[in-house]
C-alpha cells in the first residue's frame, strides 16, 4: 500500500468495535461490530482479528434471505432461529452475507502463516443477540444482520479495508 489514502475505503477499529465507510475523508456510514475475543493478531490458528490493509476478495450470499446460515461459504438452506441454535450449540454462526477479506501486506497479513484469506477472515452477520459491543468472535468481524445486508449493498469486491487497533484520524 502507498502512503496515500484512497478516497473511499472501510475502517474497522478494534478499540471502538466499529466499522466505518470513509468517503473523501468523511464517515458516511458507521456500524457496531464484534472483533476477536483473543484480540488482534495475524497468525494462523490464533483466532485473532488480523490488522492492516485488506481488500474484499469476494461478496457471498447476494440472493439469500436475512438470517440465512452459511457453512464453508455455502448457504445451507437454513434460517437462523433459537431452535436451530439449540440444535447446534457449538456452531460459529455465519449469517446473511459474507465479505471475505484478503490481506494486502506480504509477510504481515498475506502469504504463509499470516494470510487472512487462507484464515477465512470475513465480515459477516451473526445472531443479533451476540452483538454485545465487545470482542467475542473467533477472528472474523461480526456485524448485525440488517447492518451486514446494508454494508453488502454499499461495497464491491476489491474495495479496501483497513483493520487497526486505535481510532483513526480521517
Amino acid at each position: 500500500m502507498s502512503n496515500t489514502l484512497p478516497n473511499r475505503y472501510i475502517v474497522v477499529c478494534i478499540a471502538k468495535q466499529t466499522l466505518d465507510i470513509i468517503d473523501n475523508k468523511k464517515v458516511v456510514n458507521s456500524y457496531r461490530v464484534s472483533t476477536a475475543k483473543n484480540g488482534a493478531g495475524e497468525r494462523m490458528g490464533s483466532e485473532c482479528t488480523p490488522r492492516g490493509w485488506h481488500k474484499i476478495r469476494a461478496r457471498i450470499g447476494k440472493e439469500q434471505p436475512l438470517n440465512s446460515v452459511f457453512v464453508g461459504r455455502r448457504a445451507t438452506g437454513e434460517i437462523y432461529s433459537a431452535e436451530l441454535s439449540q440444535k447446534y450449540p457449538d456452531r460459529d454462526w455465519i449469517l446473511t452475507r459474507i465479505l471475505w477479506l484478503g490481506g494486502l501486506e506480504a509477510g504481515f497479513n498475506r502469504y504463509g502463516l499470516v494470510d487472512s484469506a487462507w484464515r477465512y477472515i470475513y465480515i459477516h452477520g451473526c445472531p443479533d443477540h451476540l452483538m454485545q459491543g465487545k470482542p467475542e468472535s473467533h477472528g472474523c468481524i461480526r456485524i448485525r444482520n440488517a447492518d451486514v445486508l446494508d454494508l453488502f449493498n454499499k461495497v464491491k469486491a476489491g474495495d479496501l479495508v483497513l483493520i487497526h487497533l486505535k481510532f483513526p484520524n480521517y
